[in-house]
């Protein structure tokens, strides 16, 4: 699936079984709140946290799903085509970054 095919897809769902979407204050806000949660696994399952026994059953893969969700509503609510920002964007950092990271010491 594209951005633009995912774009599609969340503002589908948020026409079938959404009011509407939130405003995107409360979507930045939720975005931050789900960035929280990626982060707080991220922490204790591969940082030097540990890892509470609540949070095991956490599935990182749904957690960066909702923080997609969230960017996508953020998106489609702006007007924003993410396929051809990060198409833009990707295009830029591969000219800009390929020899500085190939030049990079801390990487090798």
């Amino acid at each position: 699936m594209n951005i633009q095919n995912a774009q599609k897809e969340v503002d589908d769902w948020i026409k079938e079984h959404g009011v509407r979407y939130f405003n995107e204050l409360t979507n930045m806000a939720q975005l931050t709140e789900e960035v929280g949660e990626v982060a707080r696994i991220i922490a204790r399952r591969y940082g030097e946290q540990s890892e509470k026994e609540s949070d095991k059953n956490k599935d990182l893969g749904e957690e960066l799903a909702d923080v997609m969700f969230v960017v996508l509503c953020l998106a489609n609510q702006t007007g924003i085509d993410l396929q051809a920002s990060f198409d833009k964007k990707l295009d830029l950092k591969s000219k800009r970054d390929h020899d500085r990271h190939h030049n990079n010491e801390k990487l090798k």
